[in-house]
């Protein structure tokens, strides 16, 4: 393909700065490719165009088809710089370049002749080459019009863009073929017609019809651009955005005699560019605002807040433990899990309401008037309930639940940083106060908030620096008395805070994922643990280790168990996972597969805390439980609380029938213990037998046999207390 050849653009400027700036704008730019030759002064722009002015200029492969001039040279200042260069080239269109202060005689040039005008501040390579093309396409259709009618049309209907013209008085004279395509009005038809008839426009926003921009240019005499986001109307009723100007045509003596139009459909550029704003500004995912467009409709929000008194509230949702969905069911199913909730959201609150998503699986709502505090909350508690309900997901039926802060204008901030950032604190606090609920902003949960990133950022650096340990309580067989395993229990040496138990830090590593990593630690550590006992001549000893929901649902995890087994060589069927009810609810279908894969390694599977969450014999059945743990709560109320003391015997005598071994947790009193015997508990734990130790003190006790020695099993209740 032959290449295209340029389009030679003479500069006449003083300032190299401004000339490589046009040079390069130029070179840049798309379409027809531009050549720059610059001159200093107007007497060497004059001697160039001079080479021209005895030949005609399509013959000429080096014509000059359009001039770009400063007003204000070394040899020539002011208009009289434009009246010289229009003497030397009538013919050849010009445009003037200036800088703010010299606008006024700008404009005299446009009206003396000149094509437009640009300020040299505003310059760019769009603009600019928009500009040079446009006026380098009307001079030649008015060169055509005037000197071969025929020749005109044939050119004319053989370009892209749209041609009209009309008389002085505003008729239609002329269109071409893509103007005819545009408008749906023939020639013929026309022709005669004012221009207001033919070429419908409106505002594409207001709908109100807007100044035709032939009569402004007949009017004024000068250039004429259309209407910023404008519409043509054709005959039939159809709508196309367009774009591009209008300029007067003169006579031989300068006079107007008329107006030429050049425009083209825009209507898919429109398009892309509303798209591209649109997701500039909204989350790809949910389609959702991003947080760009929250702060821009808080401000507004505030603003009017203000002037009218009154009030708002800014809602900051985290789901509770999404990243344990995302891990074990993968992102698919995590951002369709995410696009449900943010259709639910939305059924909960108003149209002037914004809800937003921020990223992740936290989402930001502004209630835009709010009459009380507590008309958020009520909004907070529908949210609650109704992403509570399942989400059906593919085959999964997912269990969520979401932790909402609550802070309010004016009484919690003043500014949208500060409003956001008290209700993501809030946020934290009602997860802090046990997920799925809502919690209003208070001053001192700045403090929380700032200690609970401490210490997330002070769990990071303990991975990297070993200062976790574990400690082990020991299991005891309640009629015998020897010791059958032990719970691995973590705790953490941190430098300034000392030795921190993991009340303090677990729900801000599972909030993190660095629940994960410290996880996999402990596991491994335990299971060397108990290897180095049986070395030691304690065989048989199980070690039961604590396993968080995130941990369960990676993906990998039941291949991370099998390695740990084989790199410690520890037997399958001594290692014990303790699993709470709670968690494993929330994805009934992937939780049941993992574990029965957990089964076939042979591991033992313990529910924790058990009577604590969500109970269910169906459950039980369901889940391949080996062991069955019960909490602590209803233990230490034994001996004073009825009821507890028929739960747990109502567990026990239901573990038993199922097969299970149950374990009694938090056993400190002799009564207790005696009470547990008589029920037949199988194994205990607690302060009565030993606190937590660490692994070389419990090894010490294997070896000395001295925990407490246990009532003769089987007495009952009353004869043990007096023994």
């Amino acid at each position: 393909m032959a290449q295209r050849m340029a389009q030679i653009v003479l500069l006449i400027e003083a300032e190299s700065t401004v000339a490589r700036a046009v040079s390069n704008a130029l070179r840049g730019s798309d379409g027809e490719p531009f050549q720059v030759e610059w001159v200093r002064l107007l007497a060497e722009g004059v001697q160039r165009l001079a080479r021209d002015a005895d030949r005609p200029r399509e013959q000429a492969a080096s014509a000059i088809v359009a001039v770009l001039t400063d007003l204000f040279l070394a040899d020539s200042g002011g208009i009289g710089t434009f009246e010289a260069l229009l003497r030397a080239a009538p013919h050849i269109p010009i445009l003037v370049l200036v800088d703010p202060t010299q606008e006024a005689t700008a404009k005299l040039a446009v009206q003396r002749g000149a094509q437009e005008y640009l300020l040299k501040s505003g310059l760019d390579h769009y603009l600019l080459a928009k500009t040079l093309r446009s006026m380098i396409e009307r001079a030649a259709i008015a060169e055509a019009l005037f000197e071969e009618k025929e020749r005109a049309q044939v050119t004319l209907n053989s370009i892209g863009d749209a041609v009209m013209c009309t008389d002085v008085h505003g008729r239609v004279t002329y269109l071409n073929t893509a103007a005819e395509n545009l408008t749906g009005w023939k020639r013929a038809e026309a022709v005669g017609h004012l221009i207001a008839d033919v070429f419908r426009i409106v505002d594409s926003t207001t709908r109100h019809a807007v100044e035709n921009p032939m009569e402004a240019a007949v009017r004024d005499n000068m250039t004429v651009g259309l209407t910023p986001n404008c519409t043509l109307i054709r005959r039939d009723g159809v709508e196309a955005a367009i774009e591009d100007s209008a300029a007067p045509i003169h006579d031989r003596g300068g006079h107007v005699t008329g107006a030429v139009i050049v425009f083209h459909d825009v209507s898919n550029t429109r398009a892309l560019s509303l798209k591209m704003s649109h997701q500039a500004q909204h989350d790809s995912l949910t389609d959702l605002p991003n947080r760009a467009l929250l702060n821009d409709r808080l401000k507004q929000a505030m603003t009017l807040s203000q002037r009218h008194d009154k009030r708002l509230a800014v809602l900051f949702l985290d789901l509770d433990r999404f990243k344990h969905i995302n891990d074990s069911l993968g992102h698919v199913i995590g951002d369709r899990l995410l696009q449900s909730v943010a259709q639910r959201l939305l059924s909960c609150v108003r149209s002037s309401d914004t809800v937003s998503r921020q990223g992740g699986d936290e989402f930001v709502i502004l209630l835009s008037e709010v009459a009380h505090p507590q008309d958020a909350a009520i909004i907070a508690e529908k949210i609650l309930q109704v992403l509570g309900m399942p989400h059906r997901i593919g085959h999964h039926d997912l269990h969520i639940t979401v932790s909402i802060g609550i802070a309010t204008f004016p009484e919690d901030g003043n500014d949208r940083e500060t409003l956001i950032q008290e209700a993501d604190f809030a946020m934290y606090h009602a997860k802090e106060s046990g997920r799925n609920n809502c919690q209003f902003f208070r001053p001192e949960m700045n403090v929380r908030a700032l200690e609970r990133r401490r210490v997330e950022n002070d769990l990071r650096r303990a991975i990297t620096h070993a200062q976790f340990e574990l400690f082990y309580q020991p299991k005891v067989n309640l009629r015998s008395g020897t010791i059958t395993g032990a719970e691995a229990l973590i705790r953490w040496h941190d430098p300034q805070r000392g030795l921190v138990l993991p009340e303090h830090f677990i729900s801000v590593a599972e909030e993190s994922g660095l629940i994960v990593p410290i996880g996999r630690w402990a596991l491994r550590e335990a299971c060397s643990q108990a290897v180095a006992w049986q070395n030691a001549g304690f065989p048989g000893l199980h070690i039961a280790v604590n396993i968080s929901a995130a941990e369960l649902r990676s993906k990998d995890f039941v291949t991370c168990i099998r390695g740990i087994l084989s790199d410690t060589g520890l037997a399958p069927a001594c290692l014990e996972l303790e699993l709470t009810e709670t968690f494993l609810l929330q994805d009934l279908t992937n939780t049941v597969t993992v574990l029965h894969a957990l089964k076939h390694l042979g591991v033992q599977l313990a529910l924790d805390d058990f009577g604590t969450g969500y109970s269910s014999l169906s459950h039980l059945q369901r889940f391949p439980i080996d062991i069955l743990k019960i909490d602590r709560s209803f233990v230490s109320e034994l001996t004073t609380n009825p009821g507890a003391a028929s739960i747990v015997s109502a567990v026990i005598s239901m573990g038993s029938s199922l097969g299970l071994v149950v374990v009694a947790e938090g056993v400190e009193t002799r009564d207790q213990l005696v009470f547990l015997q008589d029920r037949t508990c199988a194994e205990g734990q607690g302060f009565y037998f030993s606190l937590a130790v660490c692994g070389a003190e419990l090894t010490g006790i294997l070896a000395r046999n001295a925990l407490p020695t246990l009532p003769t099993y089987g007495r009952s209740n009353g004869a043990a207390a007096k023994a």
